[in-house]
C-alpha cells in the first residue's frame, strides 16, 4: 500500500463514527471512556460483546456482525490503515453493532472492563517463533490472564491460525494450565465437523494460505 493511500485511510478513520483511536496514555491511565461501559455508552444495548484481536482488515468482525445482528463486535488492531476496509464496509451497510479500536493488543485489559466480553477471536496472529519473542505470543499465560480478566465466566476464546507451531504451543499451554479445550483440529477444511463460523468466514491472509495449500488450524477453549 502506498504512503498516499495510507494517509488517506488515516484521514478517513478520523471521520468514521465506528473507529475509536485513544492515545496510549489515555488507555494506560485508566481514563478510556468506554472501559466497562461499551454496552451502556457505545452500543447502547445489552447484547453480548465479541472482540477480534489483531483484526487486520476486519473480515471476522464484519462477517460475524452481519451474521449475528443481536451481538456487538469490536475489532482491535494497531494498524488503522488495515481495518479501514472493515470500518468502511460496516458504515456502508449501516451496521450499528460494529466498532474498531486502534490500540495495542497488550492493553486489551485496559480497554474492556472485568467480565465485559463474551467471546474473543484471535485470527492469524504472528506466531513469534523465536524464543526471545515468547512474551509477544498471543496465547502465552500473561495474555491468557488478560483475557480471563475481561471475559465473562463462561466466555469463549477462538484461535484460528495457519501456524502449526502456534497451534501446538497453545495446546501445550492450555493443557499445562488445565484450561478447557472444547474443540481442536489441525486442518479444519478436511474435518467436516468444524463450526460454520470457523470455515464460513475467510480472511485476506487465510485465502493466501489456502492457495499455498497450507492447513488452517483451530482451537476453541475456555479459561478455568
Amino acid at each position: 500500500m502506498g504512503s498516499k493511500n495510507k494517509l488517506r485511510r488515516f484521514k478517513d478513520n478520523e471521520t468514521f463514527s465506528n473507529v475509536i483511536q485513544p492515545s496510549r496514555e489515555e488507555v494506560v491511565s485508566q481514563s478510556f471512556e468506554y472501559k466497562g461501559q461499551w454496552n451502556a455508552q457505545y452500543f447502547r444495548n445489552d447484547n453480548p460483546i465479541i472482540v477480534e484481536l489483531g483484526c487486520g482488515k476486519g473480515e471476522y468482525t464484519v462477517g460475524l456482525a452481519q451474521k449475528y445482528p443481536d451481538k456487538n463486535f469490536v475489532g482491535i488492531d494497531i494498524k488503522g490503515a488495515r481495518f479501514w476496509r472493515g470500518a468502511k464496509t460496516a458504515l456502508e451497510n449501516e451496521m450499528k453493532n460494529v466498532a474498531f479500536i486502534r490500540t495495542q493488543i497488550e492493553l486489551v485489559d485496559l480497554v474492556f472492563g472485568e467480565d465485559e466480553v463474551s467471546e474473543i477471536w484471535i485470527t492469524f496472529p504472528d506466531p513469534q517463533i523465536k524464543y526471545k519473542r515468547t512474551k509477544h505470543r498471543m496465547t502465552n499465560p500473561e495474555f491468557l490472564d488478560k483475557y480471563k480478566h475481561i471475559l465473562k465466566p463462561e466466555g469463549l476464546i477462538h484461535l484460528k491460525t495457519d501456524s502449526e507451531f502456534m497451534h501446538g504451543y497453545t495446546l501445550g499451554i492450555l493443557q499445562g494450565l488445565n484450561h478447557k479445550i472444547l474443540y481442536s483440529h489441525h486442518d479444519i477444511y478436511v474435518n467436516h465437523d468444524a463450526d460454520k463460523d470457523v470455515v464460513g468466514i475467510q480472511t485476506f491472509y487465510e485465502n493466501q494460505y489456502l492457495e499455498q495449500s497450507k492447513p488452517i488450524t483451530y482451537i476453541k477453549f475456555k479459561l478455568n
